[in-house]
């Protein structure tokens, strides 16, 4: 892959200094920093030199073969004047709000990197109390005017290396429909105003990130496609430290393409506040062929949440049109420890939630090598909660509150579902069983662990399933039973070979289930 950093190695570093710019914090900057970069391009390419020094600016944007290198001390100082700032490829977020103005941009080029040990500061807070004084909209419609920290838009060949990015005024890093994209060693610390992303990668293709620490106000790594015409495809993930005011590690909301052959793995999550690992279809997207592997949590809110839902929003509504129901398929999540906050968005607290909506299963999903440590808590009557379908709604946690009935697993409108050495504990005793299956299919639990608890009706529900199997499963629990099935459409039961020492009924069936619909060992 040609970088364009190699492209200083034929051409002279520019300076931005030599064309005015002063690095006094108060001088604006924006023309002369621009005149060095356009000078760059013109003479062929090459590396765009910021000095130790804080250099104020608006709007800066790169063009081919422009390495933007900011040397120890240097910092990008964003102006806090909104009208510093310009859109150059305006779109229509999540949450319905026009956004795209930016900080440093490039907007359909080649070979463009941005390195070195300097720092870009978007002064976020800063600007939003220069905002409010004249723009009097609700905060929930002006924030979109606000700036990003980086905008990558269309771009091919694009490197991006220890640099530190700060304190955006919206998203601090999104990358729009790029190819060959690098990222490494970079430190984001993205806090203070709503929206503050960490790293968005929508719609890009064959994308490397490693070694990076994010903390951020919102989502720190974040998969989207607001456009229903380029997939997230062909990324992997490694070695990242995510710290997060709303998710760590999330594909969607906005999800009209597919997410599609992402290796995400050995990253570390702590003090995170809306969840852990959220993939997220509810545009369209088909999410098929990932894999999250080797994951630490610590005091995270609601370890995972997997949703597939129908909330068909278009982003881009010039260019898109909506989208038919996606899919969510063939997705493995593997080899997590987590040790989940007590006071969780849904009281009490659960570790796990997957749910399609009727008639469009999640498919394929494999759960393996899973601990995560619960506050527990759980009442009889939790464990009968009715949790909403949500079809069309934004989809969060929240969403399906105020609790689920499970402590553990809860999963509905699933087929293939397998839960392979899937282990709770808990700090306090929950009467809400470990794992409910409503609207299964062919459904397979295998050496899990349950822990002990005293006075629950089963360790195990399910409704409405259609085969299931399980199998070598412990339980220290006391229990009425270890398996309670109901509904009038659960069949073909298995259950074989569990070690339930302080459970004397294995089985119990509701009087809609046929008798012949479980099979004991």
């Amino acid at each position: 892959m040609v970088l364009a950093s190699h492209f200083s190695l034929f051409a002279a570093d520019v300076d931005i200094t030599a064309y005015g710019a002063t690095g006094n914090g108060t001088t604006l900057n924006t023309e002369a920093i621009q005149k060095a970069i356009d000078a760059c391009y013109k003479s062929g390419g090459g590396k765009v030199v910021v000095p130790s020094g804080v250099f104020l600016t608006g709007t800066i944007a790169l063009n081919d073969n422009i390495t933007l290198h900011l040397n120890r001390g240097a910092v990008l100082l964003g102006s806090t004047d909104i009208n510093d700032y310009k859109n150059l490829d305006p779109f229509v977020e999540g949450l319905g709000i026009s956004v795209g103005w930016a900080l440093v941009v490039a907007v359909d080029k080649k070979n463009i990197s941005i390195e070195g040990e300097g720092i870009i500061d978007g002064q976020g807070s800063k600007l939003k109390a220069q905002q409010i004084l004249t723009d009097t909209r609700a905060e929930s419609q002006r924030w979109g005017r606000r700036p990003f920290l980086l905008r990558v838009v269309r771009c091919q060949n694009v490197s991006v290396r220890g640099v530190t990015l700060n304190y955006s005024a919206a998203w601090t890093s999104h990358y729009f429909q790029c190819k060959q994209v690098n990222i490494q060693n970079v430190k984001i610390e993205s806090r203070g105003v709503a929206h503050n992303d960490g790293m968005d990668i929508d719609g890009c293709q064959d994308v490397t990130i490693k070694n990076c620490d994010v903390v951020s106000g919102d989502d720190a790594l974040c998969f989207k496609t607001t456009s229903s015409k380029m997939a997230c495809r062909n990324i992997v993930i490694s070695d990242l430290r995510l710290k997060s005011g709303q998710g760590a590690i999330k594909m969607g909301t906005e999800s009209m393409a597919p997410f599609e052959n992402i290796s995400i793995s050995k990253c570390y999550i702590y003090d995170t506040a809306n969840g852990g690992i959220k993939l997220l279809s509810v545009d369209g997207a088909n999410i098929r062929n990932v894999e999250i592997d080797d994951i630490t949590m610590v005091e995270v809110k609601t370890p995972i949440l997997i949703r597939l839902g129908a909330r068909l929003s278009v982003f881009r509504k010039d260019q898109d049109s909506q989208r038919p129901i996606g899919t969510l398929e063939n997705v493995t999540i593997k080899n997590v420890k987590a040790k989940a906050a007590d006071n969780a968005q849904l009281m009490p607290p659960s570790g796990i939630l997957i749910t399609g909506i009727p008639g469009h299963n999640i498919k394929g999903l494999t759960l393996k090598n899973i601990e995560i440590n619960l506050a527990g808590g759980g009442t009889e009557e939790n464990a009968r909660q009715i949790v909403p379908e949500a079809i069309d709604k934004y989809p969060e946690v929240k969403t399906f509150g105020p609790l689920v009935p499970a402590y553990g697993v809860w999963a509905r409108h699933v087929e293939g579902l397998k839960l392979d050495n899937v282990k709770f504990t808990l700090s306090h005793n929950d009467l809400r069983p470990a794992f409910i299956c409503e609207d299964g299919k062919n459904i397979e639990l295998k050496s899990c662990i349950i822990p002990e608890t005293t006075g629950a009706r089963t360790v195990i529900r399910l409704e409405n399933v259609a085969g299931a199997y399980i199998n070598n499963t412990s339980v220290a629990a006391s229990a009425d039973a270890f398996v309670r099935v109901e509904g009038n459409a659960s069949s073909d039961i298995r259950i074989l070979k569990n070690k339930t020492p302080d459970i004397q009924k294995k089985v119990e069936l509701s009087a809609d289930v046929k008798a012949d619909a479980a099979v004991l060992d």
